[in-house]
């Protein structure tokens, strides 16, 4: 290597780092994301699309690999990527990393020395100004410094000793760092914090179930202690809209999760869509999308906003792909059910009740002998974002249609943890273009695999990214037609993309690896 290669070396790991001490600035957080990619989603609405038009249904066969790196820490990568001035930063379950946008270069690798905990996944991190934030297995908040992924502050966020753990993306809203919970297993309640970004301090929780007498939802569960300890974990990043200043939390299963016996009832506010002053956590309206669930169908998949038009007037919207198998959209100022239909066929509900609800057969919950229900418990849609496209008027999910046979094994009043399981059958993955104003598809592309669960992202050049069998895969987002792809192991995390020096990069996880593909010309 020349001293002249070494000193452009140099100057490029200064800039990089120049770029990065500007940090992000809280504007951004809520503008379509275009030469940055700020948070979990993109932007507040979790629709996950960007303006960008360099990349086209024309072009994209054109795309290659610019780059690709390798985690230390290990995969796989279930983290959005945040892209900064730059740089890329993401996580794993005790990992932070800082890579070169434009190389890969590693720039930083944090590592916290974990106290155990579950490590299933970690979905990503949060930024304000110079400073990162990520979740941890053990249940703690840490802040870290952007330009080098040193340590600035921690806080716990909850009690591993009672089986919790941290896996979310945090969001930064105003003055507001938002935080979840997750647990499998165990009888504690959910909730959702509000916390001071510069030092983690608490601002206010609201609790998923009842905790006190009084408390709206208690009529829906036999007693309080069972409220108390009803689950409904928070494990998924919130979406916001400024205008009506409300937080959309969506919320886990109950518990027991499959035995159901001491907890007649809808279960409130498990399995729902909640809507919560950002400023105060007090709540402003809620939709169950799985009354009284015994299936473990989380409803905690992304509340994507949508400023749309329904019987020829502008409605604000918002609206679920859930794990039950139904597609809702809902007026997001009141909660209204303006559709509730289905994406995948299923065979659980006896239709719709005068809220929009689903009304559950008794005939398939749970059996000694066994009941066969579709979808099964993976869900019709499960964690990985969708998306929607207000260009085509689409909303996008990957789908699966499976059937499942749900047994019943604890019988006593009391039971605990699943008490019941359920052993699968066959199964199909599609992905589905959903028009949001009547839930029809508008078409539907099926997968060779039998479980396709990547996250997915549509673009201005009226491209969708996604993944199929065994690496990245890009579509016709107004026909479903594919149009490229490429092939490097399964999907793990949804593509971003971002545009720097003139360039739109497409970025996705696969494993413990990052891949960076640009248009080749």
């Amino acid at each position: 290597m020349t001293r002249t290669m070494v000193a452009l070396g140099l100057m490029m790991a200064a800039a990089v780092a120049l770029t990065a001490q500007q940090g992000l600035a809280p504007s951004a957080l809520g503008q379509p994301p275009t030469d940055t990619w700020p948070t979990f989603n993109g932007d507040y609405t979790a629709r996950r699309y960007s303006t960008l038009t360099d990349i086209t249904t024309a072009n994209v066969k054109a795309l290659s690999l610019a780059w690709i790196y390798q985690a230390p820490g290990g995969g796989p990568i279930k983290a959005t990527p945040l892209e900064i001035n730059g740089v890329l930063y993401f996580s794993t379950p005790d990992h932070a990393y800082g890579v070169d946008a434009r190389t890969g270069r590693e720039l930083w690798h944090y590592a916290w020395a974990s106290e155990g905990g579950n490590h299933l996944g970690n979905r990503g991190m949060a930024a304000l100004g110079d400073t990162l934030y990520f979740e941890t297995p053990d249940c703690h908040l840490v802040a870290l410094d952007m330009t080098d992924g040193s340590h600035r502050w921690d806080t716990r966020l909850c009690d591993s000793d009672l089986f919790y753990y941290a896996s979310t993306a945090p969001v930064i809203i105003k003055n507001h760092l938002m935080t979840g919970v997750s647990g499998d297993d165990m009888d504690n309640p959910g909730y959702l914090d509000a916390r001071d970004p510069a030092t983690g301090a608490l601002q206010w929780r609201w609790y998923t179930v009842p905790q006190k007498a009084g408390d709206p939802g208690l009529d829906t569960w036999p007693d309080l202690e069972t409220a108390r300890h009803g689950g409904g974990m928070t494990w998924q990043p919130v979406t916001y809209d400024p205008e009506l200043n409300l937080v959309y939390l969506t919320t886990g299963n109950p518990q027991p999760v499959v035995a159901n016996k001491n907890r007649p009832g809808a279960n409130l506010f498990t399995a729902s869509i909640v809507a919560l002053d950002l400023d105060t956590g007090k709540m402003a309206w809620h939709f169950q999308a799985s009354p009284h669930d015994t299936h473990d169908w989380d409803a905690t998949e992304p509340a994507v906003l949508i400023d749309g038009t329904i019987d020829g007037r502008p409605r604000k919207l918002v609206a679920q792909a859930s794990r039950n198998g139904h597609f809702f959209v809902l007026d997001r100022t009141n909660g209204q059910a303006i559709v509730s239909t289905e994406f995948v066929k299923t065979n659980w509900s006896k239709g719709n009740d005068a809220k929009g609800q689903p009304i559950p057969d008794p005939g398939k919950m749970p059996q000694i002998d066994g009941a066969l229900v579709s979808p099964n418990q993976g869900g019709a849609a499960n964690w990985p974002s969708p998306s929607f496209s207000p260009k085509t008027g689409l909303f996008y999910v990957n789908a699966s249609r499976a059937f499942s046979v749900y047994y019943l094994y604890d019988l006593s009043d009391n039971p605990a943890g699943w008490g019941g399981t359920d052993r699968g059958g066959w199964s199909e993955s599609m992905l589905q273009a959903i028009d949001y104003r009547t839930g029809a598809i508008r078409w539907s592309h099926k997968w060779p695999a039998s479980a396709v669960r990547s996250g997915l992202l549509t673009t201005a050049g009226n491209v969708l990214f996604t993944a199929g069998s065994g690496g990245l895969e890009a579509l016709d987002a107004a026909t479903g037609a594919p149009l490229w792809h490429t092939r490097f192991g399964p999907v793990t995390n949804a593509p971003i993309t971002f545009e720097l020096d003139g360039q739109q990069y497409v970025v996705v996880g696969s494993g413990a690896s990052v891949f960076s593909f640009v248009l080749n010309r």
